[in-house]
């Protein structure tokens, strides 16, 4: 099956194709253009240099969220303009789950941590064996302090991932059993976004690219700020 990975969920931006389980070609970019400027001509560089066209794909796969909500719209149109006139199918991977298959020979538990700001990171744990990754519970959205007590309680080892890793990490700080992943490690990867979007095609999890829809965890910033201001003017006598 040849697949295109894409993932614009962050600051990276990455894109890769697939054929099976391997990898044919990858490009990664933080460079600090905005997503709009690279994804899609990293998108096309890598269908070129594999010598593979939008027609010979089977499969895309791409990061649904949590993340950043500007990237993650681009991230999810730029799939909707390459599916425009065909029916290829679409897997909207979970970011989170994304990054814990970058290490997924780790042999213990992954807390996978963005960045949300506001005190706040998107989080899930995983339990990585041999190439295979579990999920213990669903991604969210939870403040850094109370993230700090779970895994303080935690009885096994623990490699953190992510491009909020290193909010836990310092935070915690050198705790016995507690990991902070390599960096290159702990940023996405659409190589790891492919691999999981043809295990969720394997299973018939997959939507057409009208259905593709963001999962953002918590209310975009200016809908926050606007049911503060109603909040604050019902409580004027």
């Amino acid at each position: 099956m040849r697949v295109l990975g894409i993932d614009s969920s962050a600051k990276a931006a990455s894109a890769a194709v697939l054929e099976g389980d391997k990898l044919l070609g990858e490009y990664n970019l933080q460079t600090g253009y905005t997503h709009s400027e690279t994804l899609l001509p990293m998108v096309d560089r890598v269908l070129r240099d594999t010598g593979t066209r939008v027609d010979d794909l089977e499969l895309i796969a791409v990061t649904r969220g949590p993340g950043s909500f500007t990237g993650l719209r681009i991230g999810l149109a730029t799939v909707k303009g390459l599916c425009f006139a065909r029916e290829l199918p679409v897997a909207a991977v979970s970011t989170l789950e994304a990054l814990a298959c970058n290490v997924a020979d780790f042999g213990g538990l992954v807390c996978c941590a963005m960045d949300a700001r506001c005190g706040q990171v998107y989080q899930a744990f995983f339990r990585a064996q041999r190439g295979e990754i579990a999920r213990v519970c669903e991604d969210r959205a939870v403040k850094i302090e109370q993230l700090e007590q779970e895994i303080k309680k935690a009885d096994e080892p623990i490699l953190l991932v992510g491009d909020g890793a290193h909010l836990c990490y310092n935070s915690i700080g050198r705790q016995n059993g507690i990991v902070l992943a390599p960096a290159h490690l702990r940023l996405q990867r659409a190589a790891s976004v492919g691999i999981l979007g043809q295990r969720m095609a394997a299973r018939g999890d997959t939507v057409s690219s009208d259905r593709l829809v963001p999962e953002y965890l918590r209310l975009p910033q200016a809908e926050r700020e606007r049911l503060k201001k109603e909040q604050r003017e019902e409580s004027i006598p």
